[in-house]
């Protein structure tokens, strides 16, 4: 291996690291079945939970995604310049749960007509947005919501992204799992949002 080459890997390695790909993510989903998506749909500590009951899928992450800041902090998120917005990372078996599963669920707890905002929290920040990992799930992404805004179940048109990802960024610990590191505030929380109460109307159930 030549100089030039060694030292041109070299910066590719170094640029990659801490960061989730797009390429990284196809590599280990060919390797071991496991894959990753990436959704908005407004705080973060209510996204976790519908995903986390699904079979097959073995961990979400609260983070960050969408603008251009490196590293940024919730801080910083939360006020709106960074051009980042609140996202899951799920990790999944997709070989238990497919692309398509992830995608009815991301579409039954969002309201996917609401402009820069999710429920009681508003701008750029708490927008709905599907991050892509590969083609594969851009094409699903793309008819999904094509379908949705078919489906007549809105009557206002359906405006959430569909954008390739470029970083991932993990947010801070305490927001982690918050619904069960911290049960009584995020059901006050999440109470107020008026979350359920439009998912409810919408779909029905509990």
């Amino acid at each position: 291996m030549n100089k030039m080459i060694a030292t041109g890997l070299a910066l590719i390695f170094s640029l990659a690291g801490g960061v989730n790909t797009m390429a990284d993510n196809n590599r280990s989903g060919i390797e071991s079945g496991i894959e990753k998506a990436t959704f908005a749909g407004g705080c973060f500590w209510c996204m976790e939970p519908p995903f986390d009951q699904l079979d097959g899928v073995i961990s979400t992450t609260s983070g960050y995604a969408g603008g251009d800041e490196i590293d940024p902090t919730y801080k910083e998120v939360a006020g709106g310049r960074t051009g980042h917005t609140e996202v899951i990372q799920i990790k999944y078996d997709s070989a238990k749960v497919d692309y398509q599963q992830l995608l009815d669920t991301f579409w039954r707890n969002i309201d996917p007509t609401a402009v820069d905002r999710q429920f009681v929290d508003v701008g750029k920040q708490y927008r709905s947005e599907i991050f892509y990992h590969n083609n594969e799930q851009r094409a699903l992404a793309l008819a999904s919501r094509n379908a949705l805004a078919k489906s007549g179940v809105f009557d206002k048109p359906v405006v959430t992204e569909i954008t390739a990802l470029k970083a991932f960024y993990k947010a801070e610990e305490y927001h982690q799992d918050f619904y069960q590191k911290n049960p009584i505030r995020y059901k006050f929380y999440r109470y107020n949002s008026g979350r359920d109460d439009y998912l409810k109307k919408k779909w029905g159930g509990d």
